[in-house]
């Protein structure tokens, strides 16, 4: 899992509430398994015009010029911001899946639906809380100032806008750790690797019938 210390880019909105798994990444596109090539259908029912199929090449599909990710002043963005509950619905993990392969490293809402919110971190993305006010707050400067872009620095739990206010969020402490250092549940258990290898070979002489070869 990449880690997660420090990022400055540029924000884009999503200014409503209540985004579901599903606006997120339609349902059509959870064939993959891989974590990668989602991003080109992220938010595929507002980006496009057309009905998007699995397999099928985004090149040449008709764009909703109106959705902000296909404003020029939102490309290459890093940073989104959303209203609350973001994440509802269903549980798929591809929803983060689609949100990294596009490029976004950072969410900030209000308010996030919990299973969203951890597979979140699974994933190395890391979602912000934000009270109303202050959310409220980075959406008029970021349609005010184009090219806006948000500092977020994980250690100090800061999100700083480009005149210097910063913000301060809460984060777990594990969850905070596992990011900085880019620890997915794997790379956890794999810490753990010379006591499991040891704990397979006491049992191996514990109960020797137990790893018998079943011809």
């Amino acid at each position: 899992m990449k880690s997660f210390t420090q990022l400055t880019g540029v924000a884009a909105p999503m200014d409503r509430a209540n985004v579901d798994t599903d606006m997120i990444i339609p349902k059509q596109f959870l064939k993959s398994i891989k974590r990668s090539g989602f991003g080109k259908n992220l938010f595929d029912e507002l980006r496009y015009l057309d009905e998007g199929l699995p397999d099928q090449s985004c090149e040449g599909r008709p764009l909703n010029k109106d959705f902000p990710l296909n404003q020029s002043r939102y490309q290459g963005a890093s940073v989104l911001l959303s209203r609350e509950n973001f994440g509802c619905g269903s549980s798929r993990e591809h929803a983060p899946w689609a949100l990294d392969d596009y490029g976004f490293r950072c969410v900030i809402a209000p308010s996030y639906a919990e299973i969203f919110f951890n597979n979140c971190f699974k994933n190395g993305i890391l979602p912000i809380v934000l009270n109303e006010q202050v959310v409220e707050q980075l959406f008029a400067q970021m349609y005010a100032v184009e090219g806006y872009q948000l500092f977020v620095d994980l250690e100090t739990q800061k999100v700083t806008t480009p005149a210097g206010e910063s913000f301060a969020f809460e984060v777990d402490d594990f969850r905070k750790h596992c990011l900085l250092n880019g620890l997915d549940d794997i790379d956890l258990t794999l810490q753990d690797v010379d006591a499991i290898n040891a704990y397979e070979i006491e049992r191996k002489q514990l109960s020797p019938w137990m790893f018998d070869v079943i011809k």
